[in-house]
């Protein structure tokens, strides 16, 4: 089969500049490490075997993290009962000091909020950019967004978000 190519770059490249992104997504959304595995897996398959016509770099990244979250969304569908980090946290397991940054208290919040977070300060989208990957409009990003920081706040504390 011939190399596969976006915008110049070759399917592993794309891999590799997104890897970290895509994977962040999955585990903000599912919190289960395994499960976001597989949709991540699935997520970038999908980029193989039927990618879209991309205009730009932007594109082809908004591209992979709505597959990624319409992955996630599905996987729960079809698997209402996970084991998440919170179980596993609840039964004593500690985690490396260093993985308990904000990112963790993310992790509290309820997906909407914690999508559209990661989204806007991980990610660096700006609201109009957020409210087209979520197929939501731009109003309801605000209003989440606002909500979510009030939620974080109280679950982080401070009053830097």
């Amino acid at each position: 089969m011939d190399e596969v190519q976006f915008l110049s770059m070759s399917y592993e490249q794309v891999v590799r500049k997104y890897k970290k992104t895509i994977g962040s997504v999955c585990v903000m959304r599912l919190k289960n490490w395994a499960d976001a595995e597989d949709c991540f897996q699935n997520t970038f398959l999908k980029l193989y075997k039927n990618p879209p016509d991309f205009s730009d770099e932007e594109h082809l990244k908004a591209w992979l993290i709505r597959v990624a979250i319409n992955e996630c969304n599905r996987y729960i569908r079809k698997n209402r009962f996970h084991l998440s980090l919170d179980d596993i946290r609840d039964e004593g397991i500690d985690f490396p000091e260093e993985s308990c940054d904000m990112s963790w208290a993310l992790m509290e919040l309820e997906p909407k909020y914690r999508e559209v977070l990661y989204l806007h300060y991980c990610e660096v989208y700006q609201i109009n950019e957020i409210a087209q990957i979520l197929n939501k409009s731009p109003n309801t990003i605000k209003t989440l967004l606002r909500r979510g920081r009030e939620k974080l706040r109280k679950i982080y504390g401070g009053d830097g978000i």
